[in-house]
């Protein structure tokens, strides 16, 4: 009968591990980590608590998981990471406790976390959500579902990504991406809709495309028309409703609110700015 966990494994008798659960060589699991069923841990990798991980992940080689935050104000309490199901997360892949207990990092469900992705401490990523190689998100930062994040760059702390939006390699993101758009560059600014992810999420087919062609005429009012923000979102108000349609417009007024930090704009809105 062949064994789950490898002989070479360092799993800490408190931990709770599923009986299901593959461990492969030289990975090392700590006090405090519970891990769900069919969940297979790759070798070399670290997992500290406290962290909860759910059922049918995939964690590869040289991943490291609960490790202590990469924050000053940090002092010793028991934070957590809290991983839900169905997840991918690839080579070196980092992911960080929150600062203070009982905080949490989380990440939820059927997400992809491709090699050397950084998660700093409370971070939340919601479900579906894409994070290509070398991408490093630092503090507060909020995914939203079905969101992209191309590879090699960095998002500053606190910023949020908006539904089914979609950000282009090497960018710098330092301000709010909201959802459905399509944000690229240095600095970054939102370029369009993001036409190929809402026609692949079937958004052409919603109330016979109504929705797909409420977005597209948000998008002019919030970038192409010359409008102040407050007048666009008004002029929104006036669109056919519909729920994708509600949370653009929620989203973009909450990140104007003091705790956030306001939304990338397009080129010709910052080309107005100046």
């Amino acid at each position: 009968m062949t064994t789950l966990i490898h002989p070479t494994a360092v799993i800490h008798p408190t931990a709770e591990i599923h009986s299901t659960v593959q461990v492969g060589p030289y990975a090392v699991i700590g006090a405090d980590v519970k891990i769900g069923a069919e969940t297979v841990i790759g070798a070399h990798v670290v997992i500290e608590g406290p962290t909860e991980i759910g059922d049918r992940n995939q964690i590869f080689p040289g991943a490291a998981i609960g490790m202590e935050p990469q924050d000053l104000k940090y002092d010793g309490s028991p934070s957590w990471v809290k991983i839900g199901n169905d997840n991918r997360i690839r080579e070196y892949v980092t992911i960080n406790r929150a600062t203070r207990a009982p905080e949490a990092t989380l990440i939820g469900n059927n997400n992809l976390l491709m090699a050397y992705a950084h998660v700093a401490h409370n971070c939340v990523l919601e479900n579906q959500v894409i994070i290509a190689n070398g991408v490093a998100l630092a503090g507060h930062v909020q995914v939203e579902s079905q969101a992209r994040i191309s590879g090699i760059l960095g998002v500053h702390q606190f910023v949020h990504i908006g539904r089914l939006a979609m950000v282009g390699g090497m960018s710098r993101i330092d301000r709010d991406v909201p959802p459905y758009m399509l944000v690229e560059g240095n600095p970054s600014r939102v370029r369009s809709l993001n036409l190929v992810g809402l026609r692949r999420a079937n958004f052409t087919e919603l109330e016979a495309g109504q929705v797909f062609q409420s977005l597209k005429k948000a998008f002019r009012l919030l970038y192409r028309e010359g409008l102040p923000l407050s007048a666009a979102l008004d002029q929104l108000d006036l669109l056919p409703d519909s729920e994708p349609l509600q949370h653009l417009r929620q989203f973009c007024r909450s990140a104007q609110t003091p705790e956030r930090r306001g939304l990338i704009p397009s080129r010709r809105s910052a080309a107005m700015e100046s």
